[in-house]
């Protein structure tokens, strides 16, 4: 038998564990039933039960979900379309999301895989200040996929740019677009 503050009291026949239990105003809890004896210890097991719920509580608020988020190429881009596509690949992995790339080859194309790996090689090292590549480029029948994750002080930075305080008016918003 334990005590409330973890001291050992030794061993106790059960009818005076429950009595020095009842005088304490506490809970006999079995802590390990295959011990030879027994093993119990006196609690307040409402109290107990309510801090490993807390504690719970606290640990699922830490947890961080990470969203697999897609975007969809094709190997013959335009220039301007890809940095469109680069740019929501950046505020993705800026987010905090990993990203799969997929460049999606239609007709012949399918013969000519290597533009589809130069495209996402070209992307990967534009971002690659704020992401990094998880699974690097693979054929897929007609489809090429590549997933990026971002790196962790991109994100801690973005987290920090987020809280800091935004400038107000329509002068100040325009100048940083």
């Amino acid at each position: 038998m334990i005590s409330a503050d973890g001291e050992q009291l030794g061993i106790k026949h059960i009818r005076e564990a429950m009595d020095y239990g009842e005088r304490a105003d506490l809970d006999l809890v079995e802590v390990a039933p295959d011990a030879n004896p027994p093993v119990v210890r006196m609690m307040d097991y409402g109290k107990f039960k309510y801090h490993k719920e807390q504690d719970r509580k606290a640990a699922r608020k830490k947890q961080v979900n990470v969203n697999v988020r897609e975007i969809k190429l094709r190997p013959k881009i335009g220039d301007h379309d890809f940095n469109t596509k680069r740019g929501h690949v950046e505020r993705f992995l800026r987010g905090g999301d990993k990203v799969k790339v997929t460049i999606m080859f239609r007709g012949r194309e399918v013969q000519h895989p290597e533009l589809g790996e130069r495209l996402l090689r070209r992307l990967a090292t534009d971002l690659d200040e704020i992401g990094r590549i998880e699974s690097q480029p693979n054929l897929d029948g007609r489809n090429m996929v590549m997933v990026m994750a971002p790196k962790k002080e991109s994100r801690e930075g973005s987290q920090a740019e987020a809280q800091a305080p935004q400038p107000n008016g329509r002068r100040e918003r325009a100048a940083r677009r």
